[in-house]
């Protein structure tokens, strides 16, 4: 999916979709406290596994609002990977504006529930994945961390499935040839 020129250029529109769509009458309060609910949790944990995690609060705040916002734009099914493709837009603008998002700020105790957070504090975890272009990187994380395979994983990069799956696959390759070439601690 391709976003399209709208008032908002950060954030994504489906093309198939008219823009004054009356979905959005259908798409009422008790719609987005059941979109906050399923997604809220995912949504914030999308931006501080990104180093946002100062601004992360904000940050999911302000992908909800455009969610809110942006109703009859959010595909039904595929909510979830929306607000992802939305949260990468706000994040990267968030950084344009040249505000600290300090990487190196994860927690020295991670979570036992939270295998992210134990890869994170992983240091050869954190060089090898620092040895992969930023969108190997992405689509790995996408991926691993958000669970996302196929259409979702496609929608979040705004490409075809077909395209999705090479770049994973690519990734991996890239990942197990990154992790061979990585000195042993």
């Amino acid at each position: 999916m391709q976003p399209r020129t709208s008032t908002s250029p950060d954030v994504p529109v489906d093309p198939a979709r008219p823009a004054a769509e009356p979905l959005a009458g259908l798409r009422d309060d008790a719609w987005f406290e059941a979109l906050f609910r399923a997604h809220a949790t995912a949504v914030l944990r999308y931006l501080v596994r990104r180093g946002a995690r100062g601004d992360a609060e904000d940050l999911a705040a302000d992908v909800l609002v455009t969610a809110w916002r942006r109703r009859a734009d959010v595909p039904l099914g595929a909510e979830l990977p929306w607000l992802y493709r939305t949260a990468g837009f706000v994040l990267a603008n968030h950084r344009r504006k040249g505000r600290p998002v300090p990487v190196g700020d994860v927690p020295d105790v991670a979570a036992d529930d939270d295998p992210a957070e134990l890869a994170v504090t992983d240091e050869r975890v954190r060089e090898v994945l620092g040895a992969l272009s930023p969108r190997d990187r992405r689509v790995l994380l996408l991926n691993a961390w958000e669970g996302l395979t196929g259409d979702a994983l496609a929608d979040v990069l705004g490409i075809s499935r077909g395209g999705a799956d090479a770049a994973l696959s690519r990734a991996r390759a890239r990942l197990r040839d990154a992790w061979a070439d990585a000195p042993e601690e």
